[in-house]
């Protein structure tokens, strides 16, 4: 997925987020010191790093070579593969725990790819997902409503995305897992101003990104406009905030 393709794109756009959420997600997971975990639909490491910072036993698989690439680079003790969520490479109840941070919704088969992760997890261990809230998750709430002002007829890219809210999260985990839990989680990003949002949003990365990309002249000056808008015109520094929802369940 082109969206998902250049590490440093994604770490200007996502990775400012996704490093401060890692420890809150970290702690919600609530793992056993010692846990072997894997870290399912990696990225570049936000929180794989994390979990090796906790001494756990961490392996991780991401779909994007590039990004393992990186992985490799940043994290060379760490057991990194090219896979997707759904085709894991690691045999069955091989870990303690399995973990995926803002994954879910871009799995191509989110159930299946919850289904590899309770597969790979011994009986008892952890299973622990999540996903930004739609509204809550202020950068991406700001995007989505500058999409609806200049396009109201077409939905927008992250209107679409699946598994934002308490009730499709869970809905993932059905026969198989117990102790279901959810429950919000939040951090925020610093901008410099209004210039370092633009730059990073111009990556290409996500869905927003990739929606920009497309744009050009015209098309492209209205939408750095009504952005601006939407983030309330700031002028010098700011930050938003991101709320999302995580579960965790126990394999049963």
């Amino acid at each position: 997925m082109a969206m998902f393709e250049s590490d440093t794109a994604y770490d200007a756009f996502m990775g400012r987020y996704s490093r401060r959420l890692a420890p809150v997600f970290a702690d919600f997971a609530a793992l056993p010191e010692g846990s072997a975990v894997a870290d399912v639909g990696a990225g570049t490491g936000a929180l794989t790093t994390e979990l090796a910072r906790r001494c756990f036993r961490v392996a991780a698989a991401d779909p994007s070579p590039q990004f393992v690439d990186a992985l490799h680079e940043r994290l060379p003790d760490v057991d990194a593969r090219v896979a997707p969520a759904e085709e894991l490479p690691w045999d069955d109840e091989s870990f303690d725990a399995s973990v995926a941070q803002l994954v879910v919704a871009f799995m191509r088969d989110a159930p299946a790819g919850v289904r590899e992760m309770r597969r790979i997890v011994r009986a008892g261990g952890t299973i622990a997902v999540c996903m930004w809230d739609r509204q809550g998750m202020e950068m991406l709430a700001a995007v989505q409503r500058a999409q609806r002002a200049l396009s109201s007829d077409t939905p927008t890219a992250e209107a679409r995305i699946m598994y934002r809210s308490p009730e499709e999260i869970e809905s993932l985990f059905g026969e198989g897992f117990a102790d279901v839990q959810t429950e919000p989680i939040e951090t925020d990003a610093s901008y410099a101003d209004f210039d370092d949002f633009w730059s990073a949003l111009s990556g290409g990365a996500g869905p927003a990104g990739a929606w920009l990309a497309t744009l050009e002249g015209e098309g492209r000056e209205a939408v750095h406009a009504e952005v601006h808008r939407q983030l309330g015109a700031p002028d010098g520094p700011f930050t938003l905030r991101a709320k999302a929802w995580a579960t965790r369940a126990t394999r049963s």
